[in-house]
């Protein structure tokens, strides 16, 4: 009897969804804007993106860094990396798994508060594919 009720209730809930409510699985059409956060990172020697926590990311580079093979890459996944320099400043080299035209990574803009734009997209676990919009800012 409790599982029949339970059942009920589901099956209640899933048809009182209303029309143009979003559905996995589904091809949605949006009518107003849709957005991701921006996930700060830290500046270290070493960053590790998590790309489970997000597909937009900033840091501000006070370090030389390598950004190391993002963890929970999974195909489809794109996003922005923003990269301002601080007032030190900093480089970045990148990991294997970081794929960039004609297999060069770029070189980072090393002015003072400039921004670099890192865009990505995820076509494997092991394979990411990069590109850079330098000197923004």
């Amino acid at each position: 009897q409790y599982i029949n009720t339970v059942s009920s209730n589901v099956q209640t809930q899933i048809n009182a969804k209303g029309v143009g409510d979003a559905l996995l699985g589904s091809a949605q059409t949006f009518t107003a804007g849709q957005r991701g956060e921006v996930t700060a990172l830290t500046s270290a020697l070493q960053i590790t993106i998590n790309l489970a926590d997000s597909n937009n990311y900033s840091v501000t580079l006070d370090h030389n860094a390598t950004f190391e093979n993002p963890t929970n890459a999974v195909a489809g996944q794109s996003g922005s990396i923003f990269i301002t320099q601080g007032s030190t400043g900093g480089t970045g080299s990148w990991a294997a798994n970081w794929d960039w035209a004609a297999g060069t990574a770029p070189t980072l803009t090393s002015t003072a508060a400039a921004v670099d734009r890192i865009d990505y997209v995820v076509r494997s676990a092991t394979s990411i594919q990069a590109v850079a919009t330098l000197a923004l800012a």
